[in-house]
């Protein structure tokens, strides 16, 4: 094979690897969900975080909670059949809208990155997330968003 098909061949199979990449994640279960807003409290189905494989029951790690009423969506972590974190999804440090990366939360416009506790973990923010008080009623979560 000369030099130039090789380059061409490599090329083609770069971009193909990442276009079967982007459509393989595309096939992925969605972990943003919508959550149910009633007074100042947000509703989220603990049935959210399964994930059923065969007669196996699986547990995402996180959801993502979207509502028409809220300005940025809250991330839900699951740590256990009984705790749960709900932080708000925005960077403190300039305001913009944060991406969850499993167990951290990372700021797209300056890098600034989050544990799923919302405490910072790398600069320049210098202030945790704003976290949500989550309670357990009827397999429901409760998220508290008094002040938002």
């Amino acid at each position: 094979m000369d030099r130039k098909t090789f380059i061409k061949t490599c090329g083609i199979a770069c971009v193909g690897g990442a276009a079967m990449t982007t459509f393989l994640q595309s096939c992925g279960i969605s972990k943003t969900i919508t959550g149910t807003i009633n007074n100042n409290d947000l509703f989220v189905a603990l049935s959210d975080f399964e994930t059923k494989a065969g007669n196996e029951i699986h547990y995402k790690k996180y959801v993502i909670v979207n509502n028409e009423t809220l300005k940025f969506p809250i991330c839900v972590y699951r740590h256990d059949a009984k705790n749960y974190t709900a932080l708000w999804m925005q960077c403190t440090h300039q305001g913009a809208e944060l991406q969850v990366y499993g167990d951290k939360l990372q700021c797209p416009a300056h890098g600034s990155e989050f544990n799923n506790k919302g405490e910072v973990t790398n600069s320049p923010a210098s202030q945790g997330l704003r976290a949500f008080p989550v309670t357990i009623i009827n397999n429901q979560l409760q998220i508290s968003l008094k002040a938002v």
